[in-house]
């Protein structure tokens, strides 16, 4: 007499008692790390190979203010999101679908689209405008940079559509690390004086510097809306809360969200219910999701304090402007060194400035695939776009995520080669499109706020934000939406800032 098989929600409820918690030793943890590392390699290009540089050639110490002031104020815009997806096993862009009409995820995917192109055109020149300074100035090539630029979204957009991504991944690692080294020993050579730092703390706005302060606090670490990407990043990479979100609805501990009918209260999860060995393997994975943010936010922030300061000690006073702006900030290298620095300069620079436009062209149609997931009811029933999953109607139909995720991709492609050879100023686009970051992020943080709030249970002390963070949140939105308002006000009325 066979005995009866175990139904798909005994099933469910055994595999949550068997899973077992990640190591939390220092080795494990390094490659656990993921959309951390993937965030601060996506901000650690254009903002701090371009806009740091730029304000320490043009204004010496004077705008140093501007980075603490980004990286504190910005930090719980983006960790919300990381704790939102760990707590839930969704991504935010799902609380977004909630909400009335909508609208958030139209005010998302229409602001992504303008990113798609002005931001991506922003993020492309600078890994172009070492390649045309190398090719240019070791070959004698004068090969346009727009040709450049295509080059480079093309290899960029062909190994992420081929799905091998986590080699050139590892390489550009290990070559914005040689960057970051090479930055610090220099930066040693001859260290900044001790006066300089005071400019941390000294709020002081140099005529003409109003663009540079915008794009540093719309680019550092990097813009706000890469919050929604790193979501989806972490809700992609199946660990976690994101892992078993699909067992705990088949064990009727959690219920399924569908975004044309659930409210925002299907997306919680209430941990209290859930198995002793899930709920340990759950925090410990969101201590890791943690770790794993701050670790990034931390490098991205010394890094970019030392090219400031590298500039202001080298370079200035100068332009820092034109087709050839790496050559003005490889002098740093140079004349600390030698001409052999320029080389692993060089190396970095590359590597960190096409990390961050590669990472864009899958980051942005990422939320574009996102968005029309929760709006469109013929893509909610063809969405992913991890390619082990796809069926052939994934393929076929061009309303699926998938196709949609591509469409953005080619899109994005030939709107921001096409606005680089009609604007051909790498420094001005570069600045231009770090500071539309700026002036959207204030919606995306108070969003990102706002749903981890509403959503997590707060007697959930493990995930629910604590007095502190609640607190340091709600006031770091206020100081930065009042500082997106005074800029504007700078700029359209010509009201001065902080006195100047």
């Amino acid at each position: 007499m066979t005995s009866e098989s175990p139904s798909p929600r005994q099933q469910a409820r055994q595999r949550l008692h068997d899973l077992k918690p990640p190591s939390m030793i220092l080795g494990s943890l390094m490659v656990y790390f993921g959309p951390g590392i993937i965030l601060m390699m996506t901000g650690i290009g254009t903002s701090h190979l371009v806009t740091a540089p730029t304000a320490g050639g043009r204004f010496a110490y004077a705008l140093l203010w501007c980075i603490p002031m980004a990286y504190i104020f910005k930090y719980s815009g983006f960790e919300m999101a990381f704790r939102f997806t760990n707590a839930t096993g969704k991504s935010i862009i799902e609380a977004y679908s909630t909400a009335r009409h909508k609208w958030p995820l139209w005010y998302v995917m229409v602001t992504t689209l303008v990113q798609c192109a002005v931001g991506q055109a922003g993020r492309l020149v600078a890994a172009s405008a070492v390649l045309y300074y190398f090719f240019s100035a070791s070959l004698g090539l004068e090969i346009p940079l727009p040709a450049y630029g295509l080059a480079l979204g093309l290899f960029s957009v062909a190994v992420l559509l081929k799905g091998s991504y986590k080699a050139v991944e590892t390489a550009a690692k290990a070559a914005a690390g040689a960057l970051v080294f090479s930055a610090l020993a220099v930066y040693l050579v001859r260290p900044a004086p001790l006066s300089a730092l005071s400019h941390f703390w000294i709020l002081e706005v140099p005529p003409d510097s109003w663009l540079v302060i915008a794009a540093f606090l719309g680019l550092l670490p990097t813009g706000i809306d890469v919050s929604l990407q790193a979501s989806e990043w972490g809700k992609a990479k199946k660990v976690g809360m994101s892992k078993i979100r699909a067992d705990l609805e088949e064990a009727g501990l959690a219920r399924p969200f569908d975004p044309f009918s659930s409210s925002h209260s299907d997306l919680t999860v209430d941990t209290s219910q859930l198995p002793k060995p899930a709920l340990q393997y759950c925090r410990k994975w969101f201590q890791i999701g943690l770790w794993d943010f701050r670790f990034g936010h931390i490098v991205s922030f010394f890094v970019a304090c030392i090219f400031l300061l590298l500039a202001a000690v080298w370079i200035y006073p100068s332009p820092v402007e034109g087709r050839a702006v790496m050559r003005e900030i490889g002098k740093i290298f140079t004349e600390s060194v030698g001409p052999w620095m320029m080389v692993v300069f060089l190396l970095g620079a590359f590597a960190a400035t096409f990390s961050t436009a590669f990472n864009y062209f899958d980051g942005w149609p990422r939320i574009v695939g996102a968005c029309c997931r929760n709006l469109f009811r013929p893509t909610a029933r063809l969405q992913g776009i991890d390619r082990s999953e796809l069926t052939p109607q994934h393929k076929k139909e061009w309303y699926s995520e998938y196709n949609i995720y591509r469409a953005t991709m080619f899109f994005s492609l030939i709107a921001s080669v096409a606005i680089m050879a009609g604007l051909p100023r790498p420094v001005y686009l570069v600045l231009v499109a770090s500071a539309l970051a700026f002036f959207i992020a204030p919606v995306v943080f108070f969003l990102n706020l706002y749903y981890c709030l509403k959503i997590i249970p707060k007697r959930d002390a493990s995930f629910y934000p604590s007095l502190f963070s609640r607190t340091f949140a709600w006031f770091s939105l206020a100081v930065f939406t009042a500082l997106t308002a005074v800029l504007i006000l700078a700029r359209l009325f010509g009201i001065a800032l902080f006195g100047a």
